[in-house]
């Protein structure tokens, strides 16, 4: 119960609450961000299930080498990667600081990748 007179009961004590004041104003806002971005959602989603198919048709294809097979792969999956956390991460309208952060990190990444191969290729022998 309220303790202001002709005050609404409240669902949830935060008021409001999803049939409170508003609540089909926000909802109808919901369902026209989904309609007005559902082309590009349904788009990439194509693009996506295309990406995959290409994947697993290129695990097939023989590059002459191992090594240019993995790249090919890795290619293809580091651009599907890019497209999810543009479009469905919604990355593409962030400040400017999340790219320099994901930058550091991707650095940090390829460092440590850098490593692994230079411990890979560097063979201890007995």
């Amino acid at each position: 119960m309220s303790d202001t007179p002709n005050a609404p009961e409240s669902p949830t004590p935060h008021g409001g609450g999803s049939h409170g004041p508003g609540a089909h104003e926000a909802h109808g806002h919901e369902a026209e961000h989904f309609h007005n971005h559902s082309g590009l959602y349904l788009g990439v989603g194509g693009i996506l299930m295309v990406g995959t198919a290409l994947t697993v048709y290129l695990a097939y294809v023989d590059f002459g080498s191992h090594e240019l097979n993995i790249t090919a792969g890795l290619l293809l999956a580091t651009i599907k990667a890019i497209l999810v956390a543009l479009i469905f991460m919604h990355l593409k309208s962030e400040r400017k600081s999340i790219y320099q952060i994901l930058f550091v990190t991707m650095a940090f990444v390829i460092a440590l990748f850098g490593l692994s191969l230079l411990g890979f290729f560097d063979h201890i022998r007995f």
